[in-house]
């Protein structure tokens, strides 16, 4: 073995095996599918509970991406998108029990136009 072939060979050993690191970050992924899908159907009340494992995923994801560096902005959409889908599911529940509240004189079965008077008397009477 010659000068340069040790030479070339002394620094392949040096550079060892190439080091990985993990290319994608699932739950980052997983947060921002959960947080679009609960944002979508915030209004059917099931999106909350999307947006709740959304923003748990989320947290997961954004701490590993501090340490890989890896799907940072996957997880902040991933937060923020559920956090609104848990937003919106509140007032929407908010809303609906409001509604109830300030209609609940108008709830017999008398026939849908009897029903659409009483609702327009109680929310335009207050």
């Amino acid at each position: 073995m010659n000068t340069q072939e040790r030479t070339q060979a002394a620094t392949e050993g040096a550079q060892g095996p190439p080091h990985r690191t993990p290319s994608t970050n699932g739950p980052a992924g997983a947060a921002l599918v959960l947080g679009v899908i609960g944002l979508s159907t915030s209004v059917l009340f099931i999106g909350g509970l999307f947006g709740c494992v959304g923003l748990v995923l989320g947290v997961l994801a954004l701490t590993r991406a501090e340490r890989t560096a890896v799907g940072r902005g996957k997880a902040l959409t991933g937060l923020v998108t559920s956090a609104l889908a848990i937003a919106v599911s509140v007032l929407v529940a908010v809303f609906f029990v409001w509604y109830a509240n300030t209609t609940q004189e108008c709830y017999r079965p008398d026939g849908f136009q009897q029903y659409a008077q009483c609702v327009h008397q109680q929310l335009t009477a207050r």
